[in-house]
């Protein structure tokens, strides 16, 4: 693992830690020639799905990108990164139990749509006028009247 102040190459392993859902290991690092120390975490190669865009474009799957487009949609709601990376995560494993080589962009977008739904609603308004690219202010009306009826039929039947 490079040093990421100096560049060089050897370290060694000071504290290892298991991330509280196991699926993670944080390194604590020491390079050997700087002394400075440096955190790394190690994941299990996943074999994820390519993205296909709206453009026909592929990809590989990315947490990252998943991730800033929750970070955008909650900037400034009372949800922690904590909270984000979970769904994430659930994104990430839903991803991969699909099986199949490729996967569709929108199925994503459909999917964050569904966990913001459910986690915080002006996160889900914002995150779903970027990802269904209203024409006007009547789509973005139209897509509001549907979360207040489905609001409204939770009410109703007591899943609230």
């Amino acid at each position: 693992m490079k040093c990421p102040f100096c560049g060089e190459d050897d370290d060694r392993v000071i504290d290892s830690r298991v991330s509280k859902e196991g699926y993670e290991i944080r390194r604590r690092r020491l390079c050997n020639r700087c002394g400075r120390r440096f955190t790394t975490y190690e994941r299990v190669a996943e074999e994820l799905p390519y993205v296909v865009k709206r453009d026909g474009r592929r990809e590989p799957f990315s947490r990252e990108k998943v991730l800033v487009g929750l970070r955008k949609a909650c900037e400034k709601r009372p949800i922690s990164i904590d909270v984000l990376e979970k769904i994430v995560d659930r994104i990430e494993a839903w991803a991969q139990e699909r099986g199949g080589g490729e996967i569709k962009s929108i199925e994503i977008g459909e999917k964050v749509m569904e966990e913001l739904q459910e986690l915080d609603e002006v996160a889900y308004v914002r995150f779903a006028s970027v990802y269904r690219q209203f024409k006007d202010i009547n789509q973005f009306m139209e897509e509001l009247k549907e979360l207040l009826d489905r609001k409204e039929r939770k009410g109703v039947h007591g899943d609230s």
